[in-house]
């Protein structure tokens, strides 16, 4: 850290704290007990920067040190390590600029040339007292560099001529609202959204979610809306034995199925083979119990028939279970292509 000390010539020989001040000063010294209030030094040399007009003399210090009952030189090394405080006068409007390495990259440094040439060396004071500038470390604000406080507010995403309009009001009287300078609200993209727009997608509306799972039902007071027309319920042969679930069920109830839903692409051929015939389908990665449970309600049993999947078969299974791509995603064709052979060949 730099060497900082404060100027004593600047200073006068006094200071006190504003009237309306001292409410605050009473709420910071009831956080501690009377014999921690040295805890508020901080908020309270904060408080004195700002009625010192906007910086640190060594009567405030000693202000400070005297209401809190310190050493002097406890209050000064506060104060000259912490660069939040500033020792020697500044203008009316303080001028903060981020010079860190996100700030840099778009253009910092062509800010502080509108400070050199409005304003003067860091630290320095304009004839008239209204403008003065220094070059700070990051003020978190990346998402909208170029940036710069200007005594307590942002003024952000600017470029060297909307900087130079700031301070040219400024310096003549004129109050600036701060934020963004660009077509953007706050630090949202600029120009609007560009991403994320479909409604659908956050809405609920693609997985038919009509409330929170595991409610009490006393909870779920909205009655649920009456469809438009009747839809049969989907069989779920899952949970059924499949050795008691005739072949002809099931091809009935997918025809039904198939034929109110249009499912594009063509169901793959059906294995006529009892549970305990069939492979370890969760061998393929991408396929779970669950899912493994729904390939065998569709009759699906074994490597050779998701090897031999066209990609009609694809959609149809794709669309069928929503699985919305993971089939081709996940490589499941050419996974059980692999598991068929090796089968084969311990055989």
């Amino acid at each position: 850290m730099a060497f900082r000390r404060f100027d004593l010539d600047a200073g006068g020989d006094s200071f006190a704290f504003k009237a309306e001040t001292e409410p605050t000063i009473a709420f910071w010294l009831g956080k501690y007990p009377e014999e921690k209030k040295r805890s508020a030094v901080i908020p309270l040399l904060w408080l004195a920067q700002k009625d010192n007009n906007g910086w640190l003399s060594e009567p405030a210090m000693r202000t400070v040190a005297d209401r809190l009952e310190m050493p002097y030189i406890r209050v000064y090394e506060v104060a000259t390590f912490y660069t939040m405080f500033r020792l020697q006068p500044v203008g009316k409007h303080h001028v903060q600029l981020c010079g860190t390495t996100p700030c840099a990259l778009r253009g910092a440094n062509d800010l502080k040339k509108v400070c050199e040439k409005r304003i003067g060396k860091k630290m320095g004071v304009t004839d008239d007292g209204r403008l003065s500038w220094e070059e700070v470390e990051c003020l978190g604000a990346c998402v909208n560099a170029p940036m710069v406080q200007i005594n307590d507010y942002y003024y952000e995403d600017l470029t060297p001529e909307t900087f130079d309009e700031i301070l040219d009001k400024l310096g003549n009287g004129v109050d600036v609202e701060p934020g963004t300078f660009v077509d953007r609200l706050n630090s949202a993209p600029q120009g609007g959204l560009t991403s994320l727009e479909d409604e659908a997608l956050f809405d609920g509306s693609r997985n038919g979610v009509k409330g929170l799972p595991n409610l009490p039902e006393a909870q779920n007071t909205e009655a649920p809306k009456a469809e438009a027309k009747a839809k049969p319920a989907r069989k779920d042969p899952t949970n059924v034995d499949r050795e008691e679930a005739t072949k002809k069920d099931v091809e009935a109830a997918d025809a039904e199925i198939e034929d109110e839903n249009a499912i594009e692409g063509q169901k793959p051929e059906v294995a006529d083979i009892s549970s305990d015939q069939a492979d370890n389908l969760k061998t393929i990665k991408g396929i779970g119990p669950k899912i493994e449970g729904q390939l065998h309600g569709l009759g699906i049993y074994t490597f050779e028939q998701i090897a031999a999947w066209t990609d009609d078969n694809i959609k149809w299974v794709d669309s069928y279970l929503s699985f919305r791509g993971r089939i081709e995603r996940e490589n499941w064709i050419s996974q059980a292509k692999e598991f068929a052979a090796s089968k084969k060949g311990q055989n």
